[in-house]
């Protein structure tokens, strides 16, 4: 009898323990079977571990995310001055909670680039048609549009054109004959991809540039497009970075850009005078366009990935590394609607950044250290095309080799998604493309959060975040997201209120539960070589690890 009693005791004893477990993160506990190619090791967290994931706040998140995603850090366009206060509020809290710097200046990363801009104080624009001249001001004129953060065509300078003819034509007019066209100025009307659905966006922007670049191969020497729908021009348009390492635009930013300046002229006068011209026989259009346009300047400028990092135990695998990441850009001030300019970007990635801010100061505080080393990490310029994670992918802070994973956190904090509530859910990009889904599956199957590949939008989001430069180099690579798409994406209207932060609590220590496993996890990651969407990574993976 007094066996049985003891018994009962310490199965009452171990019982309280997984109670508590389960009431520090929220959820049931309970431990999952492990895919036999990442581990053979039971999934379980520690009551030390249980607890640290255990004070992740929503309260805090809040309070992070009011600041990161307020007015007065201007949407944290790359460079800025919102930007860099951003910056310093990042490497703050890693040293409150206790992070190693991993900088090449303390906690930051700098890039030293060039920011191009354009004085337009010379600029001249002035359309001759017959009886009457129109100069059109500065005011009036865009050299640049964008879509979404990205530059889709620009005008490049400097450009003179002299009373080079005029030739107003429809947009997709395919009847166009190189001795029609070489030489001249097309006017024409492109349709704003701005006003056009999420859905059919690329595939519009394709037809443009199809367009585009038929004018470029008939050697028409400007495209100058009406634009009736905004009364404003947006001048020079942003500013761009240049870094001096990569001058040369990639082969991908070739395929996508344009291959001949574009002017867009937002004047009811100059579209009088097109659709004028247009009703024209090209032989009858006696009309010149005159054109002075100075070359960008260049200015120097520094701009910083912020890194701490948590030491691991383990005297052999704490050389070894997780990265946890997020980008804490965002699109900066322009026009928006009703007024407000400022691009908040709360969820888009103010979400991610708290994450990690919130994440470090959770495990910081745990009695034991998981194996591995953990880094935390807030890349700039992810809207201009993942320059921040780029950077690092060349400049490393910990070597690459000995990085094990990168688990990368995008938009977690709405849970409005565009196909319906995500609450108690979560998606990784290229979810079988490595180890790292499955590990991440494991840990929500532990904090209760589901864990999934979404059946189009994994694999196709794969590469549209900082992952994407990591896994290029051979690192199992991926983004987490609640919401892939959602109401006020790249929008002014994208602000903290809008964030479910107790979803986001739930999330973020299922996050937290995936980095601890993998860094006490002796066995690290791989790529799966059977899927053939992986072969490339898997290939990078060998050749780095032959170095």
């Amino acid at each position: 009898m007094n066996q049985r009693k003891r018994l009962t005791g310490r199965l009452a004893t171990v019982a309280l323990i997984f109670a508590f477990c389960a009431s520090a993160l929220g959820a049931n506990f309970f431990v999952p079977q492990t895919p036999a190619n990442v581990s053979t090791r039971k999934a379980t967290l520690t009551a030390d571990e249980s607890a640290a994931l255990g004070r992740i706040s929503a309260d805090s998140l809040r309070g992070h995310l009011s600041f990161i995603a307020s007015d007065a850090l201007e949407g944290r366009d790359t460079p800025s001055r919102g930007l860099d206060l951003a910056a310093e509020y990042i490497a703050a809290q890693f040293r409150r909670a206790g992070l190693e710097p991993v900088g090449d200046d303390n906690y930051f990363q700098a890039a030293n680039w060039s920011r191009v801009e354009r004085n337009l104080g010379s600029f001249k624009m002035e359309l001759d048609a017959p009886p009457r001249a129109l100069r059109v001001e500065r005011s009036k004129v865009s050299l640049a549009s964008s879509v979404s953060g990205f530059t889709v065509w620009s005008a490049d300078g400097p450009l003179t054109l002299e009373r080079a003819g005029v030739l107003a034509i429809d947009y997709k007019d395919a009847s166009l004959t190189r001795e029609q066209v070489e030489g001249k100025v097309v006017l024409t009307e492109l349709p704003d991809l701005r006003r056009q659905e999420r859905e059919r966006l690329f595939e519009s922007y394709q037809a443009q540039k199809k367009f585009l670049d038929r004018l470029s191969e008939l050697k028409a020497a400007l495209v100058v497009t009406v634009d009736r729908n905004n009364p404003k021009g947006v001048g020079a348009g942003v500013e761009r970075l240049l870094d001096p390492e990569n001058r040369q635009p990639s082969a991908r930013a070739r395929a996508m850009s344009v291959s001949i300046p574009v002017i867009a002229v937002h004047d009811t006068e100059f579209a009088t005078e097109f659709d004028a011209l247009k009703s024209l026989k090209p032989e009858a259009s006696k009309a010149t366009l005159t054109l002075h346009l100075d070359a960008p300047i260049e200015h120097p400028v520094s701009v910083r990935n912020v890194a701490g990092v948590l030491r691991g135990s383990d005297p052999l695998l704490k050389d070894t590394y997780v990265i946890v990441s997020a980008h804490y850009d965002h699109l900066g001030v322009r026009d928006g609607d009703g007024g407000d300019r400022v691009f908040n970007g709360a969820n888009d990635d103010g979400s991610g950044t708290v994450s990690v801010v919130e994440l470090a100061a959770a495990l910081s505080t745990l009695k034991q250290r998981p194996k591995r080393s953990i880094v935390f990490m807030a890349f700039f310029g992810e809207e201009k095309g993942l320059l921040g994670s780029r950077y690092y992918g060349r400049h490393p802070l910990v070597p690459l080799a000995r990085t094990v994973a990168q688990v990368n956190l995008e938009q977690v904090g709405r849970t409005d998604d565009s196909e319906g509530p995500q609450v108690g859910s979560a998606a990784v990009t290229g979810f079988d493309y490595s180890d790292v889904g499955a590990v991440l599956r494991e840990a929500g199957e532990l904090t209760g959060v589901k864990v999934y590949k979404h059946p189009t939008k994994s694999d196709a989001f794969f590469g549209r975040s900082d992952n994407q430069a990591l896994a290029d180099t051979g690192v199992p690579a991926h983004t987490l997201s609640v919401a892939f798409e959602y109401p006020d994406y790249h929008a002014v209207g994208d602000e903290w209120q809008k964030v479910d932060y107790n979803n986001m609590t739930k999330v973020l220590r299922m996050v937290g539960a995936g980095v601890l496993l993998i860094a006490g996890n002796p066995q690290e990651p791989k790529w799966n070589e059977s899927n053939p969407k992986a072969a490339r990574y898997a290939q990078a993976w060998k050749e780095l690890h032959r170095q």
